[in-house]
C-alpha cells in the first residue's frame, strides 16, 4: 500500500472498478451517492443504476437517445 490519496474524476465505470476504494457520484453538483467501490451495484437509486449500468432509459436524459 502506498498509503496515498488520490482524486480521479472520470465517467468510464470500468476504470472506477479498477482503481477506486471509494467512490462518489455526483448528479446536478450534488452527490447523489458515496460508499465503497464494490458496494456500488447495491445501490437501489434509479439514477445511480442507469448511470453505472449505461441505460438509456432511467431519470437522466440522454440527448439524442430519445431523451430531451
Amino acid at each position: 500500500m502506498l498509503n496515498a490519496t488520490a482524486i480521479t474524476i472520470t465517467h468510464d465505470i470500468n476504470s472506477m472498478r479498477r482503481i477506486a476504494d471509494e467512490v462518489a457520484l455526483l448528479f446536478g453538483g450534488k452527490i447523489m451517492w458515496r460508499g465503497k467501490a464494490d458496494k456500488i451495484d447495491e445501490v437501489a437509486n434509479p439514477y445511480i443504476d442507469q448511470f453505472i449500468h449505461g441505460k438509456l432509459d432511467g431519470p437522466i436524459p440522454v440527448l439524442g437517445f430519445g431523451g430531451k
